[in-house]
């Protein structure tokens, strides 16, 4: 027996594994991913699986603090850097703002997308510290193309030992009434998904990029999202990560009331987890409680690719992940077509069935991705500045802007340029700005305090708004 949306049903779970299996070997799938695919339909059939009460966990003791850690040695910096690779998760086509292409190629300051900001943090880092520091892209078949084409400009990256991606793996779509595979002639790409960001572990090994990394000599990879221009490689981390071998490491963050949705760290009899909202029982009030659970996962990570292969030596689907069952419909543009569910996990819930795992609270600059317009605007203000080694460097004291703009005007990215046609305002002395109605904003905007505007309204050319 299993549950999806809140309706029981039943079958033949074998019959059902290998429906969903054939389909992935005539595709041509690997071995690990049939492994990984068979784990995510076993966790279905159970309705309790991934399932974590606040009642069996308890809250994580203070965790090392990155400013803390100590500089390594220049020489040191250097031995641990030039066993390292940065990964860079890249899948993504930024449909929910709009985008037909690679999210990580929007402009994010004047003549720089966040593929441009990246390239140059790694360049920078190299050439600082005297070593390799590969750059790998994880991408989606959407995204490979045009994200290559863009890094071409950069000769660094072009002359590096390892490839410069790898692909992400894809699944069938199960249909939410009975969970075969869906068919759609009219578009059989529209029958496959990929498995969430914890893909991760097994497209390394699938793609064959861990074989290739591990006999390059690179011993780990620091892995995050490529919207989040934040997550520079720090040597301090790869120092302390290499020193007292730790197989797995997770950047943490404070936790505010903003973070109340958010996947927050715990302790279970005596292991680190990471406990996600669809973790959550019906009827636990515990998840918002920012001040108990004070930690909140960045997905920025660390990873021992050694420790990595031995676990997959034991078990090809390895790490276990937990499973987040996401409902869609099988076309997402016609929300008439079939009810699909596809089945994912999150890359940091590594954390709870690693052995050794460990978490590092870093500062909330570390931890600044774009997911919509609204940090999208922060970004491009002059809240933040662009060095010239790649670092978004903050010119605010305190938090930093709240940015709230209405959905109906300015959700899309077409709709947001057309209504800060000059560019971004001042938003370095802004603590926060919320826009209601169709606003468009001139040139030179400055925005200071706290401001709600609503419109419709045009603030004028060098207009100072003040709360």
């Amino acid at each position: 027996m299993g549950t999806v949306a809140g309706v029981w049903y039943s079958f033949a779970m074998a019959d059902h594994v290998a429906v969903a299996l054939d389909k992935m070997r005539a595709a041509g799938a690997h071995p690990a991913e049939l492994a990984a695919m068979t784990r995510r339909l076993e966790q279905l059939d159970d309705p309790d699986a991934g399932r974590l009460s606040g009642d069996v966990l308890e809250p994580l003791d203070d965790l090392p603090l990155l400013d803390e850690l100590p500089e390594p040695a220049p020489e040191r910096a250097r031995e641990v850097l030039d066993q390292l690779t940065v990964v860079k998760l890249n899948g993504g086509l930024g449909t929910s703002m709009g985008l037909s292409g690679p999210k990580s190629l929007l402009e994010v300051k004047r003549g720089s997308s966040f593929l441009d900001v990246i390239a140059t943090q790694v360049l920078a880092l190299r050439e600082r510290h005297g070593a390799r520091l590969p750059l790998v892209v994880m991408n989606s078949l959407s995204t490979r193309g045009p994200s290559l084409e863009a890094l071409k400009r950069y000769a660094g990256l072009r002359g590096q030992e390892v490839p410069l991606d790898f692909l992400q793996g894809r699944e069938p779509k199960l249909l939410a009434g009975d969970l075969a595979p869906v068919e759609w002639p009219a578009n059989p790409d529209l029958e496959w998904c990929p498995p969430g960001h914890g893909d991760l572990y097994t497209a390394l090994a699938a793609s064959g990029m861990l074989d290739t990394l591990l006999g390059a000599g690179l011993r780990w990879i620091f892995v995050s999202n490529s919207d989040n221009l934040g997550a520079l490689a720090d040597v301090r981390i790869a120092a302390w990560v290499a020193d007292e071998e730790v197989p797995f490491a997770m950047e943490a963050v404070r936790g505010t009331p903003a973070d109340r949705k958010g996947g927050h760290l715990a302790r279970r009899a005596g292991q680190v987890v990471l406990r996600e909202t669809a973790q959550v029982p019906d009827g636990d009030p515990s998840f918002g409680d920012v001040d108990r659970w004070r930690y909140y996962n960045t997905n920025n990570l660390w990873v021992d690719l050694r420790a990595l292969k031995d676990l997959q030596a034991a078990d090809p689907g390895a790490p276990v992940l937990p499973l987040i069952v996401n409902r869609k419909t099988v076309d997402p543009r016609d929300k008439t077509s079939p009810a699909v569910i596809q089945l994912e996990t999150a890359m940091g819930a590594a954390v709870g069935s690693i052995p050794g795992a460990r978490a590092v609270q870093v500062p909330r600059s570390r931890f600044a991705p774009v997911k919509t317009t609204n940090d999208l605007l922060v970004v491009l203000s002059d809240a933040y500045e662009l060095t010239s080694d790649g670092r978004m460097a903050p010119t605010f004291d305190g938090p930093g802007p709240v940015v709230t703009l209405d959905d109906d005007h300015y959700k899309l990215v077409a709709d947001f340029d057309q209504r800060f046609p000059a560019g971004a305002p001042s938003l370095r002395r802004c603590s926060r700005l919320e826009v209601d109605g169709d606003v468009t904003f001139g040139a030179d905007v400055v925005v200071e305090g706290e401001v709600h505007v609503t419109g419709p309204r045009r603030v004028q050319d060098g207009e100072v708004l003040r709360g």
